[in-house]
């Protein structure tokens, strides 16, 4: 029997993981135009062709980001969410910075905790990171408990951290290491 290779960067029973490709502009941004109560006040992802474009450019051209669609396994690999890894620092430091969204239809399923895990472990293993920060904004309950559920420890608080919104916003900050995901 011939090996098959996986579409998948990493996956789990429900979810993989994959990196963005200027292709899937058009259900990204369908889903982020039905996602826009879930999302706001906390993240406006791309919901045109054009800024979509922009963003996956940045996610697939800047080698200090790295953006990851977590897919449901169950639905033709439909795009579930989006995490990113930014700000992605070599050398002594070797971390970067997640920020993610799920979409209306796949939130509360766990298809997100699934897919953090494996950024996560991907993010540890082939690209030996040894560190990764969340900043969220300390009402985004969702948010938190997600960062909480993945092993992530709280670490301290950022007032007036980054402009969203229209405003500067206080973010807690979450954080874990290789060590602990040992």
């Amino acid at each position: 029997m011939p090996h098959l290779v996986s579409r998948y960067l990493a996956e789990g029973p429900r979810a993989g993981i994959r990196h963005f490709t200027y292709e899937d502009a058009g259900e990204f941004t369908a889903r982020a135009r039905e996602s826009k109560e879930l999302h706001q006040p906390w993240l406006f992802p791309p919901d045109s062709a054009a800024a979509y474009a922009a963003y996956a450019g940045r996610l697939i051209e800047d080698p200090t980001k790295a953006g990851f669609l977590v897919c449901e396994k169950d639905d033709d690999g439909g795009i579930a969410g989006f995490i990113n890894i930014n700000n992605i620092v070599a050398g002594a430091f070797q971390s970067g910075a997640l920020g993610y969204g799920a979409f209306a239809h796949a939130a509360g399923r766990g298809l997100m905790r699934e897919g953090l895990d494996l950024v996560v472990g991907h993010a540890f293993g082939p690209m030996r990171l040894h560190r990764l920060e969340i900043n969220v904004q300390p009402a985004n309950t969702a948010s938190i408990a997600l960062a909480r559920a993945c092993g992530f420890r709280l670490e301290g608080f950022s007032p007036s951290m980054l402009f969203i919104d229209g405003a500067w916003r206080d973010h807690q900050r979450w954080a874990v290491t290789a060590e602990m995901r040992a």
